[in-house]
């Protein structure tokens, strides 16, 4: 199974499925997704309103890649549970870390 990231010169790209109001914030490991894709499953306890979920995940993911929230932003799917975020930082810590995360 290939990885839900993809390396970029500023750090990395994330496949990303949310869960809104899913009771608590949490990164739940690799899914694949029905055409193939692998993608990381993300819980937060905020609701899909007011860009409320996004805002949780934004935070979620810098809180646990140990960079800061202007580092994280979300690409693609804004109004989507399926996302593509950016990360910038170095892409080996980073890989890392998702790695230690969703294993």
């Amino acid at each position: 199974m290939a990885d839900p990231w993809r390396y970029s010169a500023q750090g990395i790209s994330i496949a990303l499925r949310v869960t809104p109001r899913g009771g608590r914030d949490e990164i739940d490991g690799v899914e694949v997704m029905a055409d193939g894709r692998a993608v990381v499953k993300v819980r937060v306890r905020a609701i899909a309103e007011g860009g409320e979920a996004n805002g949780a995940v934004t935070e979620l993911l810098a809180k646990s890649l140990g960079v800061r929230k202007a580092s994280v932003r979300i690409l693609s799917g804004v109004t989507s549970r399926l996302k593509q975020v950016a990360v910038d930082g170095d892409p080996g810590k980073l890989s890392e870390a998702l790695r230690a995360l969703t294993t």
